[in-house]
């Protein structure tokens, strides 16, 4: 178990694979493209120089930490040794649903099979495989080298000795795992996303600005980010993703999203990511607006 795969070299594939091979772990990080690697690898970098500069590891850690970790194209190649793969990709079923096929069919017999997802079913990941019991959620939260919290999801087949693994595992990390129950948005984003999704529905019906909806969730309620500036860190499109997925699986208009957010994913306004959601982002005004309105 001291080889891991993760699949998805993106925001969570890379922060999950930096996690691990921090504790030591062999990591064999994977994505399609090269390019998403290479930037992978280089967020990895900057985030452990970061760590330096705040005398919280030494540059002996840091070169540890990066050969712990190797890259692949091909996930037959990276997935040949692991103990347990974790898939980080994109918040979309079917794409999920492809890639969990093709560890099935790539993966030694033994291998845990564990999904980052924030809300897809475990269950319905777990039926395309050849080994139900053996596949989890494993959900990590943003930035994943600083936040504890992770939620380990049982699918309706996942094994007691699998979750109790993957439970001891993430202990390991320095990680707290939270066991929760298969339910579409399980526990933290069947709470956060009806939050998000109101407050965009407060601004879409011009109750209050941006700025001021989230001083009133920061102040008022004590949150350390607002709603709105939160939504943007973690990416509208995601949010809209596990929205419908919420949505669809209840059956619950309350989960219905908002207009104005399908509307920005739509243009193309997908927060941090794209330099402009309910905030601008971009390299002219970052510093000047940021640091005005987060201080």
């Amino acid at each position: 178990m001291k080889n891991v795969a993760v699949i998805g070299a993106g925001t969570m594939g890379n922060g999950i694979a930096h996690t691990f091979a921090q504790k030591g772990f062999k990591v064999q990080l994977i994505d399609i493209s090269q390019q998403s690697l290479d930037k992978g690898l280089a967020t990895i970098t900057k985030n452990l120089d970061r760590m330096i500069a705040k005398e919280k590891i030494s540059e002996a850690d840091k070169e540890e930490t990066l050969g712990n970790i190797s890259t692949y194209t091909s996930i037959k190649e990276g997935v040949e040794y692991a103990g347990l793969v974790v898939e980080a990709a994109t918040e979309n079923v079917d794409l999920k649903l492809k890639i969990f096929k093709d560890l099935s069919e790539a993966c030694p017999e033994d291998t845990i099979l564990a999904t980052n997802t924030s809300s897809i079913s475990i269950t319905k990941i777990a039926a395309v495989t050849d080994r139900p019991d053996m596949v989890i959620g494993m959900h990590f939260m943003n930035p994943v080298p600083i936040m504890k919290l992770v939620e380990i999801i049982r699918g309706y087949n996942t094994s007691n000795e699998v979750t109790n693994t993957i439970m001891e595992m993430s202990k390991t990390l320095g990680k707290v795992p939270v066991e929760v129950n298969d339910y579409p948005g399980f526990v933290a984003n069947r709470i956060l996303m009806p939050m998000i999704n109101e407050s965009i529905e407060t601004l879409y019906n011009g109750v209050a600005g941006v700025a001021e909806i989230d001083t009133v969730m920061k102040l008022g309620m004590a949150h350390p980010m607002g709603p709105l500036q939160l939504a943007d860190f973690i990416g509208l499109d995601v949010c809209l993703s596990i929205l419908n997925v919420m949505y669809d699986g209840f059956k619950n208009p309350k989960y219905a999203p908002c207009p104005l957010l399908v509307n920005m994913v739509m243009a193309g306004k997908l927060g941090v990511k794209s330099g402009e959601g309910f905030y601008d982002y971009s390299e002219s005004r970052k510093a000047e607006k940021v640091a005005k309105q987060f201080g």
